[in-house]
């Protein structure tokens, strides 16, 4: 990575973080803030989902149901709705998810796991920062 890290404030449904980035990345860090921002309103908005923890899983889950799609060179017409919010039988998007996770390599699986425990201690500082 070229140059040297800072911290950016961002802003996500109304709460500013502090984070972390190397400075040649702040644009992309701004705009992957600005589209969990989207996502996440989004599903605030369905009134289905209730809860800053809650919206945030599901809003992660749509964005790695996004990224899985992209690696598996699924487009945008092949998924004709939104899962946004949605829930059906504890997964998000039914059958198009199931889909896109038969069909996770070794290395997807991989990176997924990663990105997970990414959200895990991501939430748990989230707690952290609203009990303090």
């Amino acid at each position: 990575m070229s140059g040297s890290a800072s911290t950016f404030s961002v802003t996500i449904l109304e709460k500013e973080y502090q984070v972390a980035c190397p400075e040649d990345q702040q644009a992309e860090l701004l705009l992957s803030a600005r589209h969990l921002d989207e996502q996440m309103r989004a599903i605030r908005s369905t009134g289905k989902v209730i809860g800053l923890e809650r919206i945030a899983v599901m809003a992660a889950l749509n964005i790695s149901h996004e990224l899985l799609q992209a690696r598996n060179g699924v487009t945008s017409s092949d998924t004709s709705g939104s899962n946004t919010g949605e829930k059906k039988s504890g997964k998000t998007g039914g059958a198009k998810a199931e889909t896109a996770t038969n069909a996770i390599d070794p290395a997807d699986a991989a990176s997924l796991s990663g990105l997970n425990a990414k959200l895990d201690e991501a939430l748990h500082q989230l707690r952290q920062l609203e009990i303090g």
